[in-house]
């Protein structure tokens, strides 16, 4: 599955319209951070390894996209960090997870529950 690019609002929007009939997974990722580097190259061999499942994945990246990044943390009520895994689904954050704890064993975890248990 394909990457989504959050590069607007506009995209956001339409991402978090498709989180009510299917899960999204939303990477806030930091060009310039070795840590979010580290949990970027996780979040892809999930990806790649089929670990995802139906989830939709997408990227926002935080220097660049600023405004999309903070338009995140307001909609969805979470507090912004860069590197950021956040699992919607119906609208709201089911998991989220930072830093170190972005990794491809906590990702497939939080899918796998978000996917097999009802909202």
């Amino acid at each position: 599955m394909s990457v989504m690019p959050l590069r607007t609002e506009a995209d956001l929007d339409g991402l978090l319209a498709q989180a009510g009939a299917q899960p999204v997974l939303i990477f806030k990722h930091s060009t310039k951070c070795p840590i979010s580097a580290a949990a970027y190259r996780a979040f892809h061999a999930a990806i790649e390894g089929g670990e995802l499942g139906a989830v939709r994945p997408a990227l926002v990246r935080v220097i660049e996209e600023r405004p999309v990044s903070q338009a995140i943390a307001a909609r969805l009520g979470v507090q912004h960090e860069s590197p950021q895994a956040l699992l919607v689904r119906d609208g709201r954050v089911v998991w989220e997870a930072s830093h170190y704890d972005i990794t491809r064993d906590a990702l497939r975890a939080a899918v796998r529950e978000a996917t097999a248990s009802p909202s």
